[in-house]
């Protein structure tokens, strides 16, 4: 089981909030640093000092972590067009030595496409453009170098594209997600290397996966080649009082965390984790960290968590 940490910079978080963070997690041991893709806070968070743009935020990660794995967990396909976010992750992935991975969603918060001027199509139109956003920047990093990429969509076209500049990845990992019972499925067994549901309960988990599973069927792909993960979020502590102090510096209870989450002493996440394994199947686990401040938080687990998960 892997463990990788996750983080909503858009809840409060400056670019050396983040390189701490993912500087601990390099050093701890942790498989990723993901982070979403968001430009408004969430809740009643300040935001301050405002939101930053993850490729922006992965180009300084690049040069300034040396092994962690880094990636989003979504980017949202309304905020780009493809051509230009292919060129983007690809010099990222370059100036990271290959170690980018793209999560892609459609996009589905109003309020920061109002904010921020970004037209919101309606959930439709959004799976059209997003499902067109997957065949090219695919498409464009898998031209063969000499070549050239033309695609014609409802949304996208393009018109011999030389495809350039290529990820020094090979295949850069593709991430898709989420609880849409058709639309979402059939998306992950057509592109997708790892596919992740965040925030849900393992009931749901099961149901999904058995339509990611499904829709591999109708294609063809053997499921096992489709990575399997979940994002909950974490709160662990060596004693309740621990626990107690960083369930409250998130503005969240601990029972309804040891619910919906990773929450509680070693041993009961321990547990828990095991839960959703043998349920689900699951290969990875993102923890979302909502205090970034708190490092030793991302040490504890490190340390008590992650040498129990064999």
């Amino acid at each position: 089981m892997e463990l990788r940490i996750f983080t909503e910079p858009q809840q409060g978080a400056s670019y050396d909030d983040l390189l701490r963070v993912a500087r601990t997690a390099e050093d701890a041991g942790y498989g990723a640093f993901f982070r979403s893709d968001h430009y408004l806070k969430m809740g009643s968070a300040d935001g301050l000092p405002g939101p930053t743009d993850p490729w922006i935020t992965f180009a300084g990660l690049a040069r300034d972590t040396s092994r962690i794995r880094l990636g989003t967990l979504m980017t949202a396909a309304t905020f780009r067009y493809p051509g230009p976010l292919a060129i983007s992750v690809a010099q990222v992935d370059q100036m990271s030595g290959g170690r980018v991975e793209f999560g892609i969603g459609a996009g589905w918060y109003e309020a920061e496409h109002t904010a921020y001027g970004i037209p919101f199509p309606a959930v439709g139109e959004r799976f059209e453009r997003y499902e067109e956003q997957l065949a090219i920047i695919t498409g464009l990093w898998e031209t063969p170098l000499g070549g050239t990429f033309s695609f014609e969509g409802k949304h996208y076209s393009l018109t011999d594209a030389p495809a350039l500049p290529k990820p020094a990845q090979e295949h850069v990992p593709v991430l898709i997600g989420g609880t849409g019972a058709r639309r979402t499925p059939a998306l992950a067994a057509s592109y997708a290397t790892e596919f992740n549901l965040p925030f849900v309960g393992i009931d749901k988990a099961v149901e999904q996966f058995a339509r990611v599973d499904a829709a591999c069927a109708e294609m063809d792909r053997d499921p096992s080649e489709i990575i399997r993960s979940a994002a909950l979020v974490a709160c662990v502590g060596r004693t309740d009082a621990d626990v107690a102090r960083r369930a409250a510096a998130i503005g969240r209870e601990v029972d309804e965390l040891k619910k919906n989450g990773l929450a509680g002493s070693p041993a009961e996440v321990v547990d828990r984790i095991g839960q959703w394994r043998d349920a689900t199947g699951i290969q990875r686990v993102y923890l979302q960290i909502l205090d970034l401040a708190d490092l030793d938080h991302l040490n504890d687990i490190a340390m008590d968590v992650a040498p129990q998960l064999t």
